[in-house]
C-alpha cells in the first residue's frame, strides 16, 4: 500500500505535467560560465553546483526496497512494498557560491536509523573563462537519535552520545564537454566515530560520474562510488560499491531524478560505508528525488 509520503510526493509532481516551460537549465545568468550539472545533487551524492543565491529547494528523496532476489519480485510488487529508505530536506543558498542543507532520513534497518543530517558547500571555481574545471567543497555531518540497543555488540550500542555522530568532507570536480556530456570526480573522506570490529573510522572513496544530455529536458546519469579499505578490514562478502544510473527530467522549477541503485540509505555517510546489496544478485531499488525551487528577494 502506498504510504502517506509517497502519495503526497505524486502529488507534487502534477504541477511539473500541468505547467513545464521552456527553460534551458544550463543557461546562467553569468556570462561564460558553464554549468556542468542541473541541480545540486547527481544522484546519492552531491554535484559540484550551488543554489543560486537567496533559493530553497525542498526535496524529498525516496528509496523503495529490491526489486528482484529474495527480497523482491512479484510477492513485494518488485520492491514497491518495502521502503528501504526517505529523506526530507531544505536546502538554501546564502550567495552564489554557498550553500547549506538539513534534513531527516528514516534510515536504514542496519544499523542506523532516525538520522539528522546538515551540511556546507562552497563553489571555488566554475567552468568558464577562468578555469577549464569547477569546484566544490563540501562538509557534513549525521547524527541519529535512535534508542540504543542493549547489546553492547552492536554497533549502535552507543557507549558515548558523541559515537552518534559521522562525518564527511569531498572535493568535488566536473567538467562539461562540448554541448551535452558533463563527467565529475568526488574524492570524498568519511569518519565515524562508532564502528564494528571489522570496520574503519576513517574511510576514503572515489567517486566518479557522467551525464549525457539527451534532450532540453532529459538526460542519463550514471554514478559510481568506490571505498578503499585496510586490509582484512570492510570484507567484501559484505560491504558492496555503490552504483546507480538515473533518468533526470528538469522543468522550471522543478526537478525530477527517477534511479536504480543498489545503496538503500541516503547521504555519504550512509551509502559510501553501508551499502550491501549486491547488483548481480537483483539487490538492486528503484528510486526517486523531487526537488522544487523556491526564490526569495533581497
Amino acid at each position: 500500500m502506498i504510504d502517506k509520503i509517497t502519495y503526497f510526493t505524486w502529488m507534487m509532481l502534477f504541477p511539473i505535467l500541468l505547467y513545464a516551460q521552456k527553460e534551458d537549465p544550463e543557461i546562467l545568468d553569468e556570462p561564460f560560465e558553464i554549468k556542468t550539472f542541473t541541480t545540486s545533487r547527481i544522484i546519492c551524492g552531491h554535484s559540484v553546483e550551488t543554489l543560486p543565491a537567496h533559493t530553497m529547494d525542498f526535496r524529498i528523496e525516496h528509496r523503495f526496497g529490491d526489486m528482484l532476489g529474495t527480497n523482491g519480485g512479484a510477492q513485494n510488487m518488485f520492491g514497491f512494498d518495502n521502503l528501504a529508505d526517505i529523506r526530507i530536506a531544505l536546502e538554501y543558498g546564502i550567495s552564489k557560491d554557498l550553500m547549506v542543507g538539513f534534513g531527516r532520513a528514516k534510515g536504514t534497518a542496519s544499523p542506523y536509523r532516525s538520522l539528522l543530517d546538515g551540511f556546507v558547500k562552497y563553489r571555488l571555481l566554475r567552468q568558464g573563462n577562468h578555469s577549464q574545471i569547477s569546484y566544490s567543497v563540501i562538509a557534513g555531518s549525521t547524527f541519529t537519535y535512535m534508542t540504543a540497543s542493549s547489546d553492547i555488540a552492536q554497533v549502535n550500542h552507543f557507549p558515548k552520545w558523541t559515537h552518534r555522530f559521522a562525518y564527511f568532507t569531498q572535493l568535488n570536480a566536473a567538467r562539461h564537454f562540448g554541448d551535452r556530456v558533463s563527467i565529475a570526480l568526488m574524492p570524498t573522506f568519511v569518519h565515524r566515530n562508532y564502528v564494528s570490529s571489522n570496520d574503519q573510522n576513517d574511510l576514503f572513496a572515489l567517486g566518479a560520474a557522467m551525464r549525457v544530455k539527451l534532450t532540453g529536458r532529459f538526460a542519463l546519469i550514471t554514478e559510481y562510488y568506490h571505498g578503499f579499505a585496510a586490509k582484512g578490514l570492510r570484507p567484501s562478502d559484505l560491504y558492496k560499491q555503490s552504483l546507480a544510473i538515473a533518468l533526470e527530467w528538469y522543468t522550471f522549477g522543478h526537478s525530477f531524478t527517477i534511479n536504480l541503485t543498489n545503496a538503500q540509505g541516503i547521504g555519504e555517510t550512509q551509502f559510501i560505508p553501508y551499502t550491501t546489496s549486491d547488483w548481480l544478485k537483483g539487490q538492486f531499488r528503484l528510486g526517486f528525488c523531487v526537488g522544487r525551487k523556491f526564490e526569495f528577494e533581497n
